[in-house]
């Protein structure tokens, strides 16, 4: 689905030893370390909600909506060798608008009310290894930006760059890891919710502009350490954007993307309540191989969930192993991730990793790969503070 409908009002920018921070943020850094401070009355202001269906038109909506205060794009993909050695990874751009509108200072190219951010992991599956990763920027002189055509976000060395109609380029760098995909649209983009109008909750304004972009044909290199290694797979694509937050009760999310090996594909996100129950408008899609889209309510489906992981970092436990059944599709998974630990423990913290399912759909045996976003399970998750 993805995410973060509560309302960050403190974030800063720190871009070498200078910190950029708007009147009413309020940010504390310790070296690398940033703590969020949270404010539970958000004001709105001017900037613009999604209010009703719109039509979302390409490439102009492949970028930017900066009148909006809260925006993200985001990858994530199952890779491998030609010899079967499993990676999956994420890279994921968010926009955040401190301000409804900014006057920029004559002459000057580092005023901006935008801040960028990023998390990038490569999860290395048969070393057990995970490399999460995450970098800040004000929205200014080149540093971090957002465009339509050629469409492209960047944010310092992690990149996505369109090199031809359907046709982006990945690219990001750490110093452990780093990733060189290039993703190829098969279908088109999958609007969410009604027509890409995803409603989070009851409340006006509660609610998202949302598409994904889903089996992209992937191909590259995925670098650990000093050794590279040729893959191919399948890439996801979510962009939303919207100026909204989680209800009064929910106190986080599991997002689900499946891919299938039948070439469909299966979106759900449930938002998680305070006393254990899923908020009504939590949703669903399920994508058949033509690209045509089945809607899907929590009445739909049934999801139990089978064991749990503790973290050792911080304690917060984790689902980690589904069983998925949606009669009006025949179709019934049970999965896992395809290792425990690909908890992100940065600024924020929540768990986002690499899965394996396995099944039947209409008595056909079907595989089904992907990852899974929880949030709202550990102190500072992603859900309290954007």
């Amino acid at each position: 689905m993805k995410k973060l409908f509560s309302i960050i009002t403190a974030i800063a920018v720190i871009v070498g030893a200078i910190a950029l921070v708007y009147p009413g943020q309020q940010v504390t850094a310790t070296g690398t370390t940033v703590q969020w401070l949270a404010d539970n009355q958000p004001v709105i202001g001017e900037f613009k909600q999604a209010l009703a269906p719109q039509q979302l038109e390409f490439p102009r909506d492949l970028g930017p909506h900066n009148d909006y205060q809260t925006e993200w794009w985001y990858y994530t993909g199952n890779l491998e060798t030609d010899t079967g050695r499993p990676f999956g990874y994420e890279l994921t751009f968010f926009r955040r608008a401190l301000t409804p509108q900014v006057t920029l200072t004559p002459n000057s190219q580092w005023r901006s009310n935008q801040v960028y951010f990023a998390h990038f992991t490569i999860s290395d599956i048969a070393a057990n290894k995970f490399y999460p990763k995450e970098q800040f920027s004000r929205g200014a002189a080149n540093i971090a930006l957002a465009q339509s055509e050629p469409y492209g976000v960047w944010l310092n060395n992690w990149s996505v760059s369109e090199i031809a109609p359907g046709k982006v380029q990945l690219e990001a760098q750490t110093d452990k890891v780093s990733l060189n995909l290039v993703l190829e649209q098969t279908i088109p983009p999958v609007l969410q919710g009604d027509k890409g109008y995803s409603r989070k909750g009851v409340e006006v304004g509660n609610a998202s502009y949302y598409y994904s972009i889903v089996q992209q044909k992937t191909a590259g290199t995925v670098t650990v350490g000093d050794q590279s290694y040729e893959v191919t797979g399948k890439s996801w694509k979510d962009h939303e954007f919207s100026t909204s937050f989680l209800s009064k009760g929910d106190i986080g999310w599991d997002w689900f993307s499946l891919q299938l090996n039948n070439d469909t594909a299966l979106m759900l996100y449930l938002l998680r309540r305070q006393d254990g129950t899923i908020e009504p408008l939590s949703s669903g899609n399920f994508i058949a191989a033509d690209g045509s889209v089945q809607k899907l309510a929590p009445t739909d489906w049934q999801i139990e969930v089978l064991d749990t992981w503790k973290s050792p970092n911080n304690g917060a436990k984790y689902p980690s192993k589904w069983r998925i059944n949606i009669p009006s599709l025949d179709l019934s998974l049970e999965g896992k991730p395809l290792m425990a630990n690909q908890e992100l423990d940065i600024s924020t913290v929540y768990w986002e990793g690499a899965v394996g399912f396995n099944g039947e759909m209409e008595g056909k045996k079907v595989e089904a790969k992907g990852y899974i976003e929880l949030t709202g399970y550990a102190n500072n998750s992603l859900s309290e503070v954007l």
